[in-house]
């Protein structure tokens, strides 16, 4: 056969041995290795191959090539066979399979699979394309192992195949399973090309399987169907028969190998909500703006991407041109739920502007995005082409419908320069919920340098739907250089509720570098700036709530300017700030604040255990201006250290000031005041209304309830004891009491030690010896009945019968010898 007149000029490097191969065709055919029936015969640009081996529906091919030029297609004619369903096709000759025409199916009264088996490695070129009624699967495994037990190898060929009609449930993988693995390339010199891509008919499935994938510019593509990505060095792979074609189990593989996307590759499912993309492998990367997507058209709700990769998934880059950033997306335009995105991996990376997303455009939910890491999580950065394209891992709603929840469980979570995690919602659906378990640390910070937007861990809406709830639970948390965790709202919605458990400690600490944006964690409603309110036509002022914040941890730190609580910009409310703590320390203008423009202040419930320790102009203030009322501060603490013109306050404008209620055994440095001062002050204050009241309970001893007066005249203890009892002689009375001094019953406990008495009053329990006596035993008289004379002659009185003697009980005596 003549080669074609240009060669592919492709360069592949393989990902497991590093070795190049030059994608020409000098030598390219397709031809059998006469182990089948296999006949392959040219027409023209057409490879025809007719003939093989059937078991009723399987039909077996074998060739000892198998490449398919630039505009050439091999075509697998079921004439002779038409009742064909499925086609095996093993290439045994050692070279690889280079593919850059079609592969088609005709003449077959049947969908027909193919299975297309070659342990040397496949590649698909540029113009590679499918035309086959039924799924593909192209693997590198060496056999392929069917219901009944048998085996059609293509590593093995000194034994001829036995046939089977049985249907197959798995792939072999040798050592040498596909040394150069699989690869679908779409670039000519480096540069990528317009994109035909792999594609199965609507509904069924499209699956590489080899020893290494890599994806340069590849496109696979789905419509109802769906696509299976799976790298294995060795082992097994079980396959299950459905109705979209096949499903694959990986838990009898050995070992996994790496899948690479590159030069914006393209892997995406579209249609009605019936697609399924999965990829298993050691290390998975979507680079170079590379894309995997999922688009539900319709009313159903069974789209799902799951991405299994045991040591990393990375999302990093963008294409050539900058505009496109690597993603792993899911978007619902129709009625039904958008797909859910599952992620199991070692560790996650999401740099450069790399988005896990999932949108809904519609009245369907958005789908949720699910990450297990057992390691970390690691997002950070901007598409430098685009600095607005964040780095994210975010549902969206852009609709009626509900924006999908995000749950991410890991070790330590790193979020920094500008990276968004959560849920917004942009018109009338709210956004979902947002749970992060961290089991080590989390650590955001920093913004975007570009932009000036912050790191935000949040849920959040800007339209009339309300925002989800925000459920944190890590051993360390820590919010620098002008980051947020928060829950808000920019418009008629309400903020959600925000939750915070940290086993160790919270530190919220420093404002962003060239910017005044103070780290922050709350719940807050929020007057956007005039470019946002004009682009979603939102109301110059929030009406929405601010929604509740709870944290509870050992200790809490607020350093630096850093600024937590719940605010409101609008006309809505703020909502209760708490805190729950063995300390609470505020420095160097650390604020814990609840305030208000209009509507009524937010309350603040603070509880340190141990010390709440403010100095340097920190502050704790509920303030409320215009016509609103100043919220509450509840405040528990057995120490309260104010220093360095450090405040407590509650103030209003117009409206009522709050109140303050501090419970306390000590209080230092702070003082009530009507107005502020710079001191240390307390102060709850309304500039043209009702100002509040301050309550300070003290609990500690009070001195006056350990002061007895003492009598004037001294008595004589001689004259209030009784004398001459006749029972006094031998006997005595000892009052050994419990030891101490009981506490003051007005005093707070300080202790739960239990209080015992660690005297040796053994002495007084001494017991003496017990003596018991038996009492003598009387005699019994019996009376006589008769005489008699015995050998002295004397007479005797006897009776006839003598009486049992009984001995009496005994008796004990207890006499103590003193």
């Amino acid at each position: 056969m003549k080669a074609p007149s240009v060669c592919w000029g492709l360069v592949y490097a393989t990902l497991t041995a590093g070795m190049f191969l030059w994608c020409g065709f000098a030598n390219a055919q397709v031809t059998a290795d006469n182990t089948l029936k296999t006949t392959v015969s040219q027409s023209g640009n057409n490879l025809i191959i007719t003939n093989g081996s059937a078991a009723n529906s399987n039909l077996f091919h074998s060739f000892q090539q198998f490449t398919v030029p630039t505009g050439t297609s091999a075509i697998f004619d079921l004439m002779n066979t038409p009742n064909i369903s499925s086609i095996f096709a093993r290439v045994t000759g050692g070279s690889v399979s280079q593919i850059d025409g079609m592969i088609q199916t005709i003449n077959s009264n049947n969908p027909v699979s193919l299975f297309l088996i070659n342990p040397s490695g496949i590649i698909f070129g540029p113009n590679a394309s499918l035309n086959i009624s039924g799924s593909f699967l192209g693997t590198t495994a060496n056999s392929i192992e069917f219901a009944d037990g048998l085996k059609f190898s293509a590593a093995n060929t000194t034994v001829a195949p036995l046939l089977t009609i049985a249907v197959p449930v798995g792939l072999q993988f040798g050592q040498n399973s596909g040394t150069v693995g699989i690869a679908v390339q779409n670039s000519i010199n480096g540069i990528p090309q317009t994109p035909l891509g792999l594609q199965v008919t609507s509904g069924k499935t499209l699956a590489l399987l080899g020893n290494g994938i890599n994806l340069e510019g590849g496109v696979l593509k789905t419509v109802n169907g769906s696509i299976e990505v799976g790298s294995v060095q060795s082992g097994e792979v079980r396959l299950t028969q459905v109705p979209q074609g096949w499903t694959f189990d990986y838990s009898n593989s050995v070992g996994l190998s790496d899948i690479q996307l590159t030069k914006h590759s393209q892997v995406s499912g579209s249609g009605t909500g019936n697609s399924r993309i999965q990829m298993q492998g050691r290390n998975i990367s979507l680079l170079e703006g590379s894309t995997v997507t999922l688009q539900n058209q319709g009313g159903l709700s069974s789209n799902q991407i799951t991405i299994n990769a045991i040591e990393s998934f990375t999302l990093a880059g963008t294409n050539s041109t900058g505009t496109i950033s690597s993603q792993l997306a899911s978007d619902t335009i129709g009625m039904g739920q958008g797909g859910n995105i599952t992620i199991s991996t070692g560790e996650l990376w999401v740099r450069d502007g790399g988005q896990i997303r999932s949108h809904s455009y519609s009245s369907g939910q958005g789908g949720d995005i699910f990450v297990k890491a057992s390691e970390s999580i690691f997002a950070s950065g901007f598409n430098p082409a685009n600095p607005s394209t964040m780095t994210s891992i975010l549902t969206t709603s852009f609709g009626s419908g509900k924006a999908g929840n995000v749950t991410l469980s890991t070790q330590k979570l790193i979020a920094a320069n500008g990276t968004s995690i959560g849920s917004t919602a942009l018109i009338t659906g709210d956004s979902g919920n947002v749970q992060i378990d961290a089991s080590d640390s989390i650590d955001v910070s920093g913004i975007n340098h570009v932009t000036l937007l912050p790191t935000t861990v949040a849920s959040s809406t800007v339209g009339s739907g309300n925002a989800g709830n925000l459920t944190i639970t890590t051993a360390r948390l820590t919010v620098r250089d002008g980051s947020l965790v928060t829950s808000s709202t920019g418009a008629m919605g309400n903020a959600g509720n925000v939750k915070i458990l940290a086993s160790d400690f919270i530190e919220v600490s420093g404002t962003a570098r060239d910017s005044m944006l103070s780290s922050s964690i709350g719940s807050n409603a929020l007057r956007l700036d005039p470019i946002t309110r004009a682009t979603y036509r939102l109301p110059e002022f929030p009406s929405g709530n601010a929604g509740g914040v709870i944290i509870m941890t050992p200790q809490l730190r607020v350093l630096d300017r850093a600024d937590i609580g719940v605010k409101n910009e609008g006309t809505g409310n703020a909502g209760n700030f708490e805190v729950y703590a063995d300390s609470i320390l505020l420095t160097n203008r650390g604020t814990i604040s609840a305030a208000t423009q209009s509507g009524n202040g937010g309350n603040l419930v603070l509880n340190a255990q141990e010390l709440l320790l403010m100095r340097d102009n920190s502050k704790i203030s509920v303030e409320a201006k215009e016509a609103g009322d100043g919220g509450n501060i509840t405040l528990k603490a057995p120490v309260v250290v104010g220093l360095e013109n450090s405040d407590i306050i509650a103030n209003a404008v117009k409206g009522r000031g709050g109140n303050i209620q501090i419970t306390t055994q000590g209080i230092f440095g702070l003082q009530f005041r009507d107005r502020l001062t710079p001191e240390n002050d307390i102060s709850a204050s309304s500039q043209f209304g009702v100002s509040g009241t301050v309550r300070v309970n003290t609990v500690g001893v009070d001195p006056n309830s350990g002061l007895v007066e003492l009598p004037a005249n001294v008595t004589d203890p001689s004259q209030q004891i009784a004398t001459g009892c006749s029972a006094n002689t031998g006997n005595s009375f000892i009052a050994t009491g419990r030891g101490g001094v009981p506490q003051n019953p007005i005093q707070e406990l300080r202790s739960d030690r239990t209080w015992s008495d660690i005297r040796d009053i053994s002495a007084y329990r001494k017991t003496g010896e017990v003596i018991a006596q038996i009492p003598t035993k009387e005699a019994v008289l019996v009376p006589a009945t008769g005489w008699r004379l015995n050998t002295q002659g004397k007479i005797e009185l006897i009776a006839d019968k003598s009486l049992t003697q009984v001995q009496q009980p005994l008796t004990c005596a207890a006499i103590t010898k003193s």
